[in-house]
């Protein structure tokens, strides 16, 4: 990793992100340039991200014959690579999109670390035709670069070919994911889904967890194997399982009709806490989660009190709104709170300039379309630019980033919030009547709710865990409206407790209430929730014990 280093130390981290480029540590570049050379007639090899080209230099000290050919979009990076590779014919470097090139040529190894790009940063709608011109197959509009390589590298594999990809695992739970891992089964390409989720980051200055796919275009192609990787002394079983094939198995193996693309792959490699709960409901019963206000230029709509003054803002062009996650301590969010921030001059404004003719506002509308903000991704199709969404304020807040299980707040100063919280809307429809907004909130603030809800979380490095709306609404939760009287009525009263004392004995009371209620006696183990068929869970020590015999 000497190259990577002399690189970072160099460049700054900006143009770095700007291009993605977070490298792969040299001890996973050997395992998936292990599984490259496990096809015996491996002679030509393509690295679509090639960056420093850390896997061709990886595979070249174990078979240096191999033609390589790389690909990649930044001059800076491609000419240290150069530098490094000119001595050798057989590895030609191209300054190309690989997503735009290279489309006729198939290759017996495809090996890469795709960049991982945000979805605005780049332009999907052009790069998506592409791919589904050529695949024939069609994907969500919101599928994110990372597994458009994929997809094509899928598509460039020979005949007994074989691909190995690290990718961040979102794509396994995610809504865009889905045609995703249906164009997998299709392609029945897919051998081994290795799911990294190491306490610390696998990539020093990315937050996502990733995951390893190990791909083959050969006739080994009836079942699909996971494994979750949970600490560095795990990656043996990546090694194992390369060594032992097509005889390997995972900590689970599945038939190809087993795996369900529509759902979030979790199921099938975590326990599931839900399975231990009976009478469950869709949280979209009881509630809509929707995300905060999106302003698109917080610096120039976000307001304290020295800023209106500064700029002669009178109030009522200004939205009370909590701008940041650190100004809400606990569950319940007062006026009393809000009013100590507005004193303390932190950020709790929005600026609406909508239909004002005041002199101060409109030279503020001024000064934003000089600096152009006018002209940001989300301003520039509001009209006009500097108005606000129609977010009306929730009695109830979630929080988007966590580690210690999701986060409800009471939004008592019924004030708006920015996408730092989402926004929870109780239905209060008739048939959930007898389920008020007290009562919801007080099973929200269970372990018995954060148990369930965390079936759906989105993962990222150093765990830390993360919810969009759509994996809250897609939830499930405790049917509240089959409780009894008496049993709403001492959940009320505890909730009432704890709120006057902030003590969490009163919330574990609410909680054993709810186990008593609601435990399912009949759920036994993960594997239950999973297919008949599945491989049964072994531990990794007789895994490696097993296959090394």
């Amino acid at each position: 990793m000497e190259l990577e280093k002399i690189y970072t130390n160099k460049t700054s981290l900006t143009h770095r992100k700007e291009f993605a480029q977070f490298f792969t540590p040299q001890p996973i570049a050997n395992l998936m340039s292990d599984w490259l050379l496990g096809n015996k007639s491996l002679k030509t090899v393509l690295e679509p991200a090639f960056g420093l080209g850390i896997f061709s230099r990886t595979l070249l000290t174990k078979q240096d014959k191999l033609k390589i050919k790389g690909f990649d979009i930044d001059e800076t990076i491609l000419n240290e690579a150069k530098t490094h590779f000119k001595s050798q014919n057989n590895v030609s470097l191209n300054l190309e999109d690989y997503m735009y090139n290279d489309w006729k040529n198939k290759y017996d190894g495809i090996i890469c670390n795709p960049p991982y790009l945000k979805f605005h940063d780049y332009d999907n709608k052009q790069i998506l035709q592409e791919v589904e011109n050529n695949l024939k197959f069609k994907f969500n509009g919101f599928t994110n670069l990372y597994t458009l390589f994929l997809l094509k590298s899928i598509f460039q594999l020979k005949k007994n070919g074989r691909a190995a990809y690290i990718i961040p695992s979102e794509f396994l739970n995610s809504d865009y994911g889905k045609l995703v891992k249906e164009y997998l089964l299709k392609t029945k390409t897919l051998r081994h889904l290795f799911v990294i989720d190491f306490k610390e980051n696998v990539f020093d200055d990315a937050m996502t967890t990733a995951s390893i796919l190990l791909l083959a275009n050969d006739k080994n192609n009836s079942e699909i194997n996971i494994s979750t990787i949970d600490s560095k002394s795990d990656l043996q079983l990546i090694d194992t399982f390369i060594k032992s094939y097509p005889k390997g198995r995972g900590e689970f193996t599945f038939k190809l009709n087993d795996l369900d693309p529509n759902i979030k792959w979790r199921k099938y490699y975590q326990l599931q806490n839900s399975i231990n709960y009976k009478n469950l409901v869709p949280f979209s019963n009881y509630a809509k989660v929707v995300r905060g206000i999106a302003t698109g230029a917080n610096d120039y709509f976000t307001f304290n009190e020295s800023k209106a003054k500064e700029f002669s803002i009178p109030k009522e062009n200004l939205l009370p709104c909590i701008c940041k996650a650190k100004d809400v301590k606990g569950n319940f969010f007062t006026e009393s709170n809000y009013k100590n921030l507005v004193k303390n001059n932190e950020l709790v404004y929005l600026f609406d300039g909508k239909n004002s003719s005041n002199k101060g506002v409109l030279d503020y509308i001024e000064k934003g379309v000089k600096e152009e903000v006018n002209e940001k991704y989300l301003t520039k199709s509001r009209k006009p630019w500097y108005s606000l969404e129609n977010r009306p304020p929730a009695p109830i807040w979630v929080s988007v980033f966590n580690r210690n299980g999701v986060k409800f707040i009471r939004n008592e100063a019924g004030i708006s919030n920015l996408t730092t919280f989402h926004c929870v809307y109780p239905t209060n429809s008739n048939l959930f009547s007898k389920i008020n907004n007290d009562l919801l909130f007080a099973y929200l603030l269970t372990d018995v709710a954060k148990e369930i809800f965390s079936d759906n979380r989105r993962e990222y490095g150093n765990g830390l865990k993360k919810f969009e709306p759509n994996d809250l609404n897609k939830s499930k939760m405790l049917d509240l409206s089959t409780l009894s009287e008496s049993q709403v009525d001492r959940i009320l009263d505890l909730y009432t407790e704890y709120k006057e004392s902030k003590d969490e004995k009163f919330i574990s009371g609410i909680d054993e209430i709810l186990r008593i209620e609601f435990t399912n006696a009949k759920s036994h183990t993960h594997l239950q929730f999973a297919p008949a068929n599945t491989t049964p869970k072994i531990t990794k020590e007789y895994a490696f014990s097993n296959a090394t015999n």
